[in-house]
């Protein structure tokens, strides 16, 4: 699960700088945005001023090389305007859009002249300088300004002592309505002493503010004003001219500050929501799956770990665990293992159940045949009924102790195999000549003369071969190997022990063959459970059913390996593989 742990980590690590980045990208393009709308919305305002507050912003100076934008340079082009930029010399180090006349230096007294009456030659223009590198450097943005000339032409022309003539009124009104144009004359109160042309604005009169706000921001009115005073009669001349349509806008620039945060915040914080919402879904499936398992679990289904409908949201087709449940894997994984290992702790549950009640039967079977010999007997000894001679007495002696040894060496192998099933047999274990051993084993038998028919043969290994063992054990291993062919083959078998040393696995291999008559299949794969086969009292070795397996877990003790080869009618050899010493 380290793995898992690892994923976890890093997946909600990048998850987090992820969503990081992206807010920070959001809130970055949104602020951008409003940025440029706000620098959108000064140039509604006043276009000429903007337009200069963001060319200086925007211009790269290095080493008296200047880079106007491309972006500003469009607009200056489209709305026929003119910049350039002034060094600390006089000397002008960049312009675009800059009209013949206009000088490539300055004198002081230039500058000077421009600062004040915000002309040059005859362009109006607006100016600022810049202090933001470590030179000053002078702005100059121009344009032909023909409204204002249109109005001092009229001025030159009608004007007698400030005024329009009585006589010439008709004749301007006339000029003037046929563009939808007006002129307001006013005095220093802002009192309007004559209007000419478009009545539709409904002014009667001038705040002392209001002139300088069509002035420094004209976005805010439908029309565009002009001014000219003449300073004799102190009478202010007013050209108000219509613009193209266009809303003026109805916000101040906090507002829409105000308005773009809210935007932001509104869109970071539907942002997180989706995202848990997102998580919730991503995360909650696959627990509430989880949570499915574990009640199947409970109901020990093992069989059914998923339903056909949630394997099919898990895996695809091919088998891999789709994309969004990939963080799991481990989890799946793990949850099989669990299943298969609850099952088969079921199964063999299950088996050990059978196997108990198989015992319990062949216990009772096998108690229950010695004790009847021996009660028989005892009934008659018991009845009087009859006089026993010494021959029979001493017949019935023989049976009542071969009965009471088979049960006691029943017992002492029940005992035997539990020992050997819960690893709790002491050993000795000692470095042992298993050629020495092994054949004083197969000696014993040949020796033996109560085995009869049965031909014994040994082949030891070609050099001295050591094994941690331990002796008694070991022996009582081999004897019911040994027993197992004998009992269960007719006369005349040939049983051949054999001792090998294989250098490729660096093992020691016993191995005891017989040419007898094999097994099928399923007596194979039984051949070492417990109390597989029953057994009459009146076989006189081995007959509790058991040799076979406390064999196997005396192997198993050793650390060994036992297998067993086997086909019909042509005998059986069982290997014993001992590990390195």
């Amino acid at each position: 699960m380290k793995s898992l742990r690892n994923r976890l980590i890093f997946h909600f690590s990048l998850q987090f700088i992820c969503i990081s980045i992206a807010i920070a990208l959001i809130v970055v393009i949104l602020f951008m945005l409003l940025l440029t709308h706000i620098v959108n919305e000064e140039l509604k305002m006043n276009l000429t001023e903007g337009s200069l507050e963001g060319i200086i912003t925007e211009t790269e100076i290095k080493n008296d090389q200047a880079v106007i934008p491309q972006n500003w340079r469009g607009l200056l082009k489209k709305k026929k305007m003119w910049v350039q930029i002034i060094n600390k010399n006089g000397r002008v180090i960049e312009s675009y859009n800059t009209p013949s006349d206009i000088p490539k230096y300055y004198s002081i007294s230039e500058i000077h002249t421009i600062n004040q009456t915000k002309m040059v030659n005859e362009y109006t223009t607006v100016s600022d300088l810049d202090t933001t590198y470590a030179e000053p450097y002078y702005f100059i943005l121009g344009f032909d300004d023909l409204q204002t000339k249109k109005l001092k032409n009229l001025f030159s022309t009608y004007s007698v002592n400030g005024k329009i003539p009585q006589k010439d009124l008709q004749e301007i009104d006339k000029t003037l309505l046929k563009n939808n144009e007006t002129i307001h004359v006013i005095n220093g109160n802002g009192d309007i002493i004559q209007s000419v042309g478009n009545k539709d604005d409904h002014i009667d009169q001038y705040l002392p503010l209001d002139l300088l706000v069509r002035e420094k921001v004209p976005g805010l009115y439908l029309s565009g004003t002009s001014f000219y005073h003449d300073p004799i009669s102190d009478l202010i001349w007013l050209h108000i001219t219509p613009k193209e349509k266009e809303e003026p806008s109805k916000l101040t620039t906090l507002e829409q500050f105000v308005i773009a945060t809210v935007i932001v915040g509104a869109t970071v914080f539907t942002l997180t929501i989706s995202l848990s919402i997102w998580n919730g879904f991503r995360y909650g499936q696959p627990l509430l799956i989880f949570t499915s398992w574990l009640e199947r679990m409970g109901n020990r289904q093992y069989d059914e770990v998923l339903t056909e409908k949630e394997r099919k949201k898990i895996f695809r087709r091919n088998g891999k665990v789709r994309v969004r449940y990939r963080l799991y894997r481990e989890v799946i994984n793990a949850f099989y293992e669990m299943t298969e290992r609850l099952s088969a702790s079921e199964k063999e549950k299950q088996q050990l159940e059978k196997t108990r009640e198989e015992w319990i039967t062949g216990i009772s079977h096998d108690l229950r045949t010695p004790l009847s010999s021996m009660k028989g007997y005892g009934h008659i000894l018991e009845s009087g009924h009859y006089d026993w001679s010494k021959e029979e007495l001493i017949e019935i002696g023989n049976t009542i102790i071969e009965k009471s040894d088979y049960m006691h060496t029943l017992v002492e192998d029940f005992m035997l195999t539990f020992q050997l099933k819960n690893k709790a047999l002491p050993l000795t274990i000692e470095l042992t000549n298993i050629n020495c051993i092994t054949n004083n084993i197969v000696t014993k038998f040949q020796k033996d003369r109560t085995i009869t028919n049965t031909s014994f043969y040994f082949q030891q290994s070609c050099e001295a071969t050591y094994v941690a063992i331990d002796k008694k054990w070991f022996e009582r291993m081999v004897d019911n190997l040994i027993f197992n062919s004998i009992k269960h083959n007719p006369p005349g078998v040939l049983i051949t022990v054999t001792v090998k040393y294989e250098s490729a696995t660096n093992c020691t291999i016993l191995s005891i063959k017989d040419n007898g008559i094999g097994m099928d299949n399923n007596t194979r794969e039984q051949l070492f459970s417990r109390y597989h086969r029953g057994t009459s009292t009146e076989e006189k070795v081995d007959g509790t059913g058991l040799g076979m397996n406390i064999a196997k877990g005396i192997a198993e003790l050793h650390k060994a390996t036992i297998d067993v080869e086997t086909e019909l009618n042509k005998g059986t050899i069982v290997k014993i593989s001992f590990p390195p010493s």
